[in-house]
């Protein structure tokens, strides 16, 4: 039998006392449990192996998931231990009707045939093993019109959630930006960039990815270095994204106006994206070409006006002439420029409207969230 990272209950009435949960494996099935403890190794998972079904009764609540063998699936129905999420059930034959019934009677929320499915449950494993079962509030900003002023709204929106005591992240999609760490002031903070992930393939740790990346005002960043990278790949943006969402609460995207493949793949991921336009006429113009780009790709695109207003070009004007949604509107920051040369990160003066327009974006997505998930 394969020899892996886990807790073994066949003669233990109890897990060690102060331990966490883990996820518990219920079978007897020694050729199965050996291709499940091959995957808890591979996603640095460890698990308790429950062949007892009583045992498993009373692990099943406080585990972060559960999988059943199929050899113990009628046993656990028959104790009845109650319907919770991450139950899966490793079947043998995908044509066999026993398979399915005996899932819906253990709540099974899915079942999984090996080899088939080794790359889905090792990733759940791994999600396990990481302590997140929600992903993240990712959030894109992009400019209507160059300076904009996405990067700032992007910044001060992590800002905000970090001071809220969210976890957050700022990732930057805009190779040719300048690098949003000088936005945050943390140009010289050491860690991870772009250049660094830009060949990652497969699953990222998302704890790894949260530690190794440069961190100022309670976040974390990822920008580009001042080297030659000009581009990753939808791939490596997937994995390093997916990572980000599994870690954190609240991610933010300064996303480029002329979206690359990379970015495609950042706006696909978005929960919403907001499209800062000037209260300016030609700005309005520019800023039309870009969000009809953004609705080919997402449906919750969402228009945050900037002042000042020279010509009184209301938000709700804007945002008409866009055919989009106003998020919010926001005054214009004063010294805003001398502030960033400073490297003081934007949103940290509670007072300003930025800080004012982002503690009320933050405020909208959690409150939809807390909705949407009633």
């Amino acid at each position: 039998m394969i020899q892996s990272q886990f807790h073994d209950v066949r003669d233990a009435g109890s897990s060690p006392a102060g331990s966490a949960p883990k996820p518990i494996v219920v079978t007897t099935d020694d050729e199965l449990l050996d291709d499940v403890l091959r995957l808890a190794a591979a996603a640095g998972a460890a698990v308790e192996v429950v062949p007892d079904p009583g045992a498993a009764r009373a692990r099943w609540a406080p585990a972060p998931m559960v999988v059943v063998g199929e050899d113990q699936a009628d046993a656990l129905a028959f104790l009845a231990p109650g319907r919770r999420p991450a139950v899966y059930l490793i079947g043998s034959d995908s044509n066999d009707p026993t398979v399915w019934r005996r899932a819906v009677a253990i709540g099974a929320e899915h079942v999984v045939f090996l080899p088939d499915d080794e790359a889905w449950l090792a990733d759940r494993l791994a999600d396990a093993a990481e302590g997140r079962g929600n992903d993240a509030l990712v959030v894109g900003v992009i400019g209507g019109r160059g300076g904009a002023g996405a990067s700032v709204l992007a910044t001060a929106l992590a800002v905000t959630a970090s001071r809220r005591e969210l976890s957050a992240m700022l990732v930057d999609l805009d190779p040719i930006g300048g690098g949003i760490d000088l936005v945050l002031g943390a140009e010289d903070t050491t860690g991870l960039r772009w250049p660094d992930l830009a060949d990652s393939r497969g699953r990222l740790s998302a704890r790894a990815l949260q530690a190794e990346l440069p961190g100022r005002h309670g976040l974390a960043v990822l920008s580009w270095d001042r080297g030659d990278l000009l581009a990753v790949s939808p791939e490596s943006a997937h994995v390093v994204l997916a990572a980000a969402s599994r870690a954190c609460d609240l991610v933010t995207l300064d996303l480029p106006r002329r979206l690359d493949p990379a970015a495609e793949e950042a706006v696909a991921a978005c929960t919403a994206v907001l499209l800062v336009v000037p209260a300016e006429v030609r700005a309005v113009a520019a800023a039309s070409r870009v969000a009809a780009t953004l609705t080919t790709m997402t449906g919750d695109v969402r228009v945050v006006c900037r002042g000042p207003a020279p010509n009184g070009l209301r938000g709700t004007d804007v945002a008409a002439a866009l055919g989009l949604p106003l998020a919010v509107q926001m005054g214009p920051e004063r010294r805003m420029s001398e502030q960033l040369d400073r490297g003081e990160a934007p949103g940290l003066d509670p007072r300003g409207p930025l800080a004012h327009a982002a503690t009320e974006l933050v405020e909208q997505f959690l409150s939809e969230r807390q909705v949407s998930a009633a």
